[in-house]
């Protein structure tokens, strides 16, 4: 029933590859807490104190592993994390520290920290880290609840509002089937009654045929075209045929759309905010850099990515 060539959302935001970064990022720094697994208060009681990230876990060999380092854990095994029950996660993170700390002794004993392609892995890991405490200290952090009320207030302003209606259909394979249920509808058998027995699309078993409400764009045009040509509540369409077969619609409500709530789209919002600030904050900071790729296919790739996240 639903044209699959719609747009998603009156209220689109971009899904690229800097957005992706920037949820990473945010899990990141949100999952750290969680590994702690603690329970929570009850609420006529004071959350209790987050541990201290110098306070020791376990000791291998003497050597302590802290909860900072549980943290760290936690930062880059999120995709596992989310894979295992909550109670789990505390002792996974320390199996795997603990497993880190005596291959990490065997790996030095062997000197493998002295090789070049070890110090290359330990610059490239530093740069990460921090890439990621800059975004989260000075990006991130310039993320307010101002800023996202702006933004919601900016989207509002432009909001265009729109027809929508609320019907029931009944969908058959054939005139014949909706011609014989428009006369038992005629005759008095309600619709959600005849929508349960006789719709072969799923809406009518579960709902008596109810579709909510939709706007133009939403449905296929010769179902649109007689849905919105309803005037009256309680009005009903002569058959109408399209690529599912023939439906008889009748109308229940018209409305003028109205633009959703903060609480409603401010997740979005504030992704729309941080990718506005993480896109502003990197192109000054590459302002005047020299950047040269010499393989003109992978410069070109380049390009289209910037380009692209510019959109």
């Amino acid at each position: 029933m639903t044209d699959s060539t719609k747009p998603a959302s009156s209220l689109a935001f971009r899904s690229i590859a800097g957005v992706l970064l920037l949820s990473c990022v945010l899990a990141a720094a949100a999952l750290p807490v969680a590994a702690q697994d603690a329970p929570a208060a009850p609420t006529a009681e004071a959350p209790a104190a987050a541990p201290s990230p110098d306070a020791v876990v376990a000791t291998v060999g003497g050597e302590t592993i802290t909860e900072g380092d549980v943290a760290f854990a936690a930062e880059d095994l999120q995709q596992e994390l989310a894979q295992m029950p909550p109670e789990e996660r505390r002792p996974f993170l320390v199996t795997v520290l603990i497993d880190m700390k005596v291959m990490a002794k065997a790996a030095r004993e062997q000197q493998m920290d002295q090789t070049e392609t070890f110090r290359r892995r330990l610059q490239y890991l530093e740069e990460r880290a921090l890439r990621r405490a800059y975004f989260a200290e000075t990006i991130a952090a310039g993320v307010t609840p101002e800023a996202v009320q702006q933004a919601y207030d900016a989207f509002v302003a432009t909001f265009q509002s729109q027809e929508e209606v609320h019907a029931r259909h009944i969908l058959v394979a054939t005139k014949e089937d909706a011609d014989a249920i428009k006369a038992e509808l005629a005759a008095g058998k309600p619709f959600e009654q005849l929508a349960t027995e006789k719709s072969t699309d799923p809406s009518g078993s579960q709902n008596g045929g109810d579709l909510g409400f939709f706007s133009r764009g939403m449905m296929v045009k010769p179902f649109e075209n007689a849905a919105f040509a309803l005037t009256e509540p309680g009005q009903v369409s002569e058959p109408i045929e399209s690529q599912f077969g023939w439906h008889i619609i009748r109308l229940e409500e018209k409305r003028q759309s109205q633009p959703p709530t903060l609480e409603e789209v401010g997740p979005q919002l504030q992704q729309q905010v941080m990718f506005k600030a993480f896109e502003d904050s990197v192109s000054a900071l590459k302002q005047g850099l020299a950047i040269d790729i010499p393989d003109a296919a992978l410069a070109e790739g380049v390009k289209r990515q910037s380009e692209q996240q510019a959109q």
